[in-house]
């Protein structure tokens, strides 16, 4: 799973003022993600980091660019909710 180190360092936050908001982002992240049926894999998933680096990215601040990326990881977890072995009905058919 994604740490909070490398969301600060994709942030370019070297503070420790935002780990408490930085760590709720990432939360609500993955808990967004599985609202849309994505199993979230206990051990390090590149695809799942990303999604989460551009969350918190979108969410964190006030960035010019949150419809862009909000866009990107929209069509991220749109991936991932079609993509066989990250979703929970890919997991009950097997």
């Amino acid at each position: 799973m994604v740490s909070l180190s490398d969301v600060k360092t994709a942030l370019r936050v070297t503070t420790t003022e935002f780990d408490n908001e930085i760590t709720s982002l990432m939360n609500s992240c993955l808990l967004d993600l599985q609202l849309s049926g994505i199993v979230i894999p206990t051990s390090d998933d590149a695809l799942i980091n990303t999604a989460v680096i551009t969350y918190v990215k979108a969410r964190f601040g006030n960035p010019d660019n949150y419809d862009k990326l909000k866009t990107s990881y929209d069509e991220q977890k749109a991936q991932l909710s079609m993509a066989t072995g990250y979703t929970v009905w890919s997991v009950e058919n097997g």
